[in-house]
């Protein structure tokens, strides 16, 4: 939720925000104080955040690792999207051997790779569609003697659909969507305050950036038909647009943000 936040309302703005009104919208999203703060102590720990103190209270802004982060995230939402429809045929494949004793690494790597959209193919290879560029989050590893990195593209005769059946949990995917629908579409038309509407956008994207992070955008055409992608980014979208007006009104009253220096 922390991401989201600070992607809607610090990304791109040159401003830092002040801890009591994260905690105070945090609060009213049912975040607990403690919690809250915690939660931008460790940011910090991690480099994701910086503090500036403007007399006695202190604010907290980007970093270039944020950024890099946020912008991710604000381009899987409105630019890459939740329905691949221009794939090439393009799969990236990955093989590794690690020895037995680097359980911390085979656990990160494989972290990263489900985060890249990959799924294990079979043991120790994993496969993407289109070209995922996975050099600086190997050499970040300490991994790249030990990964070979491959494009290719599958021959004729084979069923791709049944393929990504096999490698990924796409009834688990599926069910992630139809939840949101059905959570989210009752809103696309209801009647909101502009604090609620400030509180709701914060939920809706944050719940919206988690289904896409999860997803590998595999080729739609090699999809179930009833694929529920769509229907679900359209009802994102719907209800982000109704809400935007009332929580923008919100955020100029609650969020105290000062220019970073």
């Amino acid at each position: 939720m922390m991401l989201t936040f600070l992607g809607d309302w610090v990304l791109g703005r040159d401003v830092c925000v002040y801890s009591g009104s994260v905690i105070d919208l945090f609060g009213r999203a049912g975040v607990g104080e403690h919690a809250t703060r915690s939660t931008l102590t460790r940011m910090v720990g991690r480099g994701l955040l910086r503090r500036q103190r403007e007399g006695r209270r202190m604010y907290f802004g980007l970093t270039e690792r944020s950024e890099a982060v946020l912008r991710d995230g604000e381009g899987r939402i409105w630019q890459t999207g939740a329905v691949n429809r221009n794939w090439d045929g393009t799969w990236t494949l990955l093989g590794f051997s690690l020895p037995e004793s680097w359980q911390r690494q085979r656990h990160d790597l494989r972290s990263q790779l489900t985060w890249n959209g990959f799924g294990p193919l079979f043991s120790g290879l994993w496969i993407a569609q289109g070209e995922v560029e996975m050099g600086p989050i190997l050499n970040e590893l300490g991994l790249s003697a030990h990964v070979k990195v491959f494009r290719a593209h599958a021959d004729a005769g084979m069923d791709i659909g049944a393929m990504i059946e096999e490698t990924w949990e796409l009834p688990a995917l599926a069910g992630r969507y139809e939840e949101f629908v059905r959570r989210w579409q009752p809103q696309e038309h209801a009647s909101t305050g502009a604090e609620e509407a400030l509180v709701a956008r914060l939920r809706l994207s944050t719940e919206w950036l988690r289904i896409i992070r999860q997803d590998p955008r595999l080729p739609v055409k090699h999809l179930p038909d009833d694929w529920p992608a769509e229907q679900a980014e359209k009802t994102f979208r719907a209800v982000h647009e109704r809400l935007t007006p009332g929580a923008r009104v919100a955020a100029e009253r609650l969020l105290d943000l000062v220019p970073v220096r």
